[in-house]
């Protein structure tokens, strides 16, 4: 991949560039699916990807292809180079500038696939045994293997050898006419040392779609507390990236925090960080695609903004600093110092939330939809799953306002997560 994007790199300076960065990778996944509960295919995917960026005259380009011959890398540099006669000029676009380069290993010895049938096998019976109203509605159990290569004109050069395994499952409960809710989890793994079912939240998700069966809604409206689970990681984190922190909306200027680095934006108890270097974190991101050496970055620290989550492009557009990687869903929330239950003792009336189902936030913050394979909580105690239930609130006003965060944190290979408790959310029922 290294003499790839360096001949892909040549070509584009000889073109006529005056600044240039190439990514090139390969990526190889043994696979294993199920369907309904059994095995239907075993099969290898392959993936190639070329990516090219060429600035000229203050002009961005930029082509992307499938092909690494070649016959078809000489044809996407002609073509990015031609696109540059119709860009904009922006003095924002840049290469990453000379640093020392690095070239990462997080391979884990290659592919045990017998094994890893044996791990998918044995999941398989424990669900049969454990979970009998479980349907595993689809299943992947992989490994995943590739190499990625990064250079520019500036001189940087990175490059990874990635392996892991990955399994993920999508599953209902079923018992006569009645079903849940579908739900779904996945977790990137260094080996197969522990069973899939310890793995995550894997057991506790399916022992409440198992509970899920009987449903009601909650009565009227009331104003309470939510406690988010780390099974619904993009309802909070996501909506504070693409709202608040990333190129778009700063660039935009719709960032109700676009003039708040330096402030309180949240309680004093949360801190808010990417982290693709977390030990648990499973081939995580070692260099960004604009060509700098990742590092974890806090975006919220005991409740202060103190960084934004902007490319070189963003940073050199807003006059912002530029965040340490770009490594978003390896999302790390600091534990808290409350025990789960007693978090859960401390809601007289609210919701302990597993996935979240509404559109799209918009700038102001406002989040409104319907709470997915969720509990009702009341005295203290989880008591039943809920259906049809709206939850609204606005995200700013609820990071101000966070009872607790618990001491137990939930690591999938992806994310590290614990159980967040926010007050003042409006739950409606019927």
């Amino acid at each position: 991949m290294k003499e790839t994007a360096a001949y892909a790199l040549n070509a584009l300076m000889k073109a006529g560039a005056d600044k240039a960065a190439c990514s090139a990778s390969r990526r190889r996944t043994d696979e294993f699916n199920v369907e309904a509960n059994k095995f239907t295919l075993l099969r290898t995917l392959f993936d190639d990807s070329l990516y090219l960026k060429v600035i000229k005259d203050h002009k961005k380009a930029v082509t992307a292809v499938n092909k690494l011959d070649k016959d078809s890398i000489d044809k996407a540099v002609t073509d990015c180079i031609s696109q540059t006669a119709s860009a904009q000029a922006d003095e924002a676009e840049d290469i990453a500038g000379k640093t020392e380069n690095k070239t990462f290993d997080q391979r884990v010895g290659g592919a045990d696939m017998d094994a890893l049938f044996k791990r998918t096998k044995d999941f398989l019976e424990q669900v049969h045994d454990e979970f009998p109203k479980i349907v595993l509605e689809g299943m992947q159990s992989e490994f995943k293997s590739g190499q990625t290569a990064y250079v520019n004109s500036s001189g940087v050069e990175f490059s990874a050898d990635r392996e892991n395994y990955f399994f993920n499952t999508m599953f209902s409960a079923k018992d006569g006419e009645r079903s849940s809710s579908f739900n779904y989890t996945g977790v990137n793994l260094r080996s197969l040392a522990k069973p899939f079912m310890d793995m995550g939240m894997q057991r506790t998700l399916f022992d409440e779609s198992v509970r899920s069966l009987d449903t009601r809604m909650v009565d009227g409206k009331f104003v309470g507390k939510v406690i988010v689970t780390p099974a619904c990681d993009d309802m909070i984190w996501g909506t504070i990236l693409s709202c608040f922190l990333s190129d778009s909306s700063m660039v935009e200027g719709t960032s109700r925090w676009k003039d708040a680095l330096g402030t309180k934006v949240a309680d004093s108890k949360l801190t808010f960080r990417a982290s693709p270097l977390h030990p648990s974190v499973v081939a995580g991101e070692r260099f960004t695609f604009d060509g700098f050496e990742s590092r974890d970055t806090d975006f919220i620290s005991n409740g202060v903004l103190t960084s934004f989550a902007l490319s070189l492009y963003g940073a050199n557009k807003t006059g912002k600093p530029r965040a340490g990687n770009t490594a978003f869903g390896n999302i790390e929330i600091a534990a808290g110092d409350t025990p789960l239950a007693e978090m859960i003792k401390g809601v007289d009336r609210g919701i302990l939330l597993n996935r979240f189902s509404g559109g799209s936030p918009g700038p102001s913050g406002d989040v409104s939809g319907v709470a997915k394979n969720s509990f009702l909580i009341e005295n203290g105690k989880v008591t039943d799953a809920l259906k049809e239930t709206m939850v609204s609130f606005n995200i700013v006003d609820a990071l101000m306002n966070i009872p607790a965060i618990s001491k137990e944190r939930c690591e999938n290979g992806m994310t590290v997560l614990p159980w967040c408790c926010f007050d003042g959310i409006t739950i409606s029922g019927k």
